[in-house]
């Protein structure tokens, strides 16, 4: 009965509408507060906007002492305003969160609204669901980061355009549609430089080149809309041209943008075909849509819909799986429109009675329950590799989790779609409950930071005590250590300068293999005393660690 109404609810706007909150909160809230700062990106990130926050300088992006020339300050200001109105204490990681969490919202009731808009608005609401179970989305969303915030522009700049496309025959007023379209790139590109300009017009250059035709873009009012853009971008990018002399062109263009399209960077690197092989995980549960709609957009591909959804992924993708650097979330902004496809193929399914070739639904099949099952028992896994045990509610949840999996795959077997689209919605929920909220939130030996912040903080010899470390170096530990300041020196004399400069009031954390850092920082005729160990591991460099935190014992006068 309970099934029946939530299916039945889908063809009530307003239940809809419900239905997508309660999904979006399900799936993407829960682990918001309980989940510590994942290294190493987002207490970077964290770091630098409380620090612009209390600097006052909104324009040149610092962490700690060193610029953070990598990419504009949109998402730092967007940061800053969410610890204005949430945080009262800057050291919590949940307000840097909320940004990124609010956009993956939008997301899911843009991919909605872009979805009726193409389509039919029974596509719409089926396309709206799959984002919102989107498990790369659901991490994004809790992340303190700038991809989910990128993806809510860029989303929002292709719903103007998608406008604009379809309503090309039509005497349609699109100003305002046009108008969007270009507000969101400004926004787009004060988020991520060319990024968002390279997706677009990507789409762009795709439609022109399958219609041969161009007279469309006009509407988008290119002379007054390109200066519109510009005059919400530019004054940031002359500011910081003129800030750092020009350094953040150099860094931002060189470095972090062709450097990552001409080499592997971090040894983030991967063969072309990374992000189409990962792409049944990330999308997962609504991956097994997505491959199942394969021959529904082959067949409709010159429709103007599928036509437009094409454009929007395939030039973009390109780009993604030909640069040295691959990430998982580069693709994050491609994602709604194969989650339109898909919920399209859906759409036509239902009518149809057809979902594909007997060797396709196999084929998804089996890749869909190698996905699921990792991202169902992946993080269970870690909990026993790192704390050694499993608690019951956490194999119960990804037990049934399983079992609805298996139950979405006999319901669409037997035609009935709309109905393992909904149990595909709950076993999102599931899962993300379980992982978000009670496996990976306690997994304390994977978080080491929080925990030394404990023993730092018990250490604790000044009122405002530096912290010294060598091989550790998480920027977790400086966006959570607020009783003085951390130093990564990147040389040993360094770090002896670091701790002589306040040798009282110096806590030195030093891992098993630190004797020559241990050596450095100990003046002649002094000692150190260790005061605490702990252990834990390293999930960057996949390293166990044995930390110990130290105090100078000086020599007796």
């Amino acid at each position: 009965m309970l099934l029946h109404q939530v299916v039945s609810a889908l063809t009530s706007r307003r239940g809809f509408a419900l239905l997508l909150v309660a999904l979006s909160m399900l799936v993407l809230l829960p682990g918001q507060a309980s989940i510590p700062p994942i290294d190493r990106d987002e207490p970077r990130f964290a770091q630098a906007s409380r620090q612009m926050l209390e600097s006052g300088d909104f324009v040149d992006v610092r962490y700690q002492d060193t610029p953070r020339n990598l990419q504009p300050a949109g998402i730092y200001w967007l940061q800053s305003a969410s610890i204005s109105v949430f945080g009262s204490n800057a050291r919590e990681i949940w307000p840097h969160r909320i940004p990124s969490w609010l956009s993956s919202i939008g997301i899911v009731f843009l991919t909605w609204w872009v979805g009726a808009l193409l389509f039919t608005p029974l596509t719409g609401r089926f396309a709206g669901t799959l984002i919102a179970c989107c498990f790369l989305l659901g991490i994004e969303a809790h992340l303190a980061k700038i991809d989910a915030a990128l993806c809510f522009a860029v989303l929002l700049a292709q719903a103007g355009l998608a406008k604009v496309y379809v309503s090309r025959d039509s005497d349609t007023n699109l100003i305002w549609w046009a108008a969007l379209f270009w507000i969101a790139l400004g926004v787009g590109v004060l988020l991520k430089g060319p990024i968002p300009l390279m997706i677009v017009g990507g789409t762009i250059l795709a439609l022109v080149i399958l219609e041969r035709r161009a007279a469309w873009l006009g509407d988008l009012g290119s002379l007054w809309g390109a200066p519109l853009m510009l005059a919400i971008a530019a004054p940031w990018y002359v500011a910081i041209g003129i800030s750092t002399h020009g350094d953040f062109f150099r860094t931002a263009l060189g470095y972090s943008l062709i450097g990552k399209l001409t080499q592997a960077h971090q040894s983030h690197g991967g063969m072309p075909g990374y992000h189409l092989l990962l792409s049944p995980l990330l999308l997962w549960p609504g991956s097994i849509f997505a491959i199942l709609a394969a021959p529904f957009i082959w067949s409709e591909r010159k429709t103007a819909a599928v036509r437009f959804c094409i454009a929007w992924i395939i030039p973009a993708w390109l780009v993604f799986e030909l640069s040295g650097t691959k990430l998982p979330h580069y693709t994050l902004p491609l994602l709604p429109a194969v989650a339109l496809l898909a919920a399209a193929g859906l759409v036509h399914a239902g009518q149809r009675r057809f979902f594909g070739r007997p060797w396709i639904f196999a084929f998804a099949a089996l890749i869909w329950l190698v996905a699921g099952a990792a991202v169902a028992l992946g993080p269970l896994a870690l909990m026993m590799r790192f704390q050694g045990a499993i608690a019951p509610l956490s194999i119960a949840l990804a037990g049934i989790a399983i079992v609805c999996m298996f139950a979405v795959l006999w319901l669409i077997a037997t035609g009935r779609l709309r109905t393992a689209l909904a149990v595909v919605a709950a076993t999102a929920a599931i899962v993300a409950f379980n992982n978000f909220q009670l496996v990976i939130p306690r997994l304390d030996t994977v978080f080491t930071s929080p925990r030394l912040i404990s023993a730092l903080n018990a250490a604790q010899l000044c009122e405002h005590t530096r912290v010294v470390s060598f091989s550790y170096r998480e920027p977790s530990l400086v966006f959570l250590y607020e009783r003085g300041d951390v130093f990564y020196p990147d040389t040993l004399e360094e770090a002896a300068q670091n701790v002589s400069a306040d040798p009282t009031c110096s806590l030195i954390l030093a891992d098993a293999g630190d004797a020559a850092f241990l050596s450095a920082v100990t003046p002649p005729g002094a000692a150190l005393a260790p005061i605490t160990s702990l252990d834990g591991f390293n999930h960057n460099t996949g390293d166990d660690m044995h930390l110990t935190i130290y105090r100078l014992r000086q020599p007796a006068s």
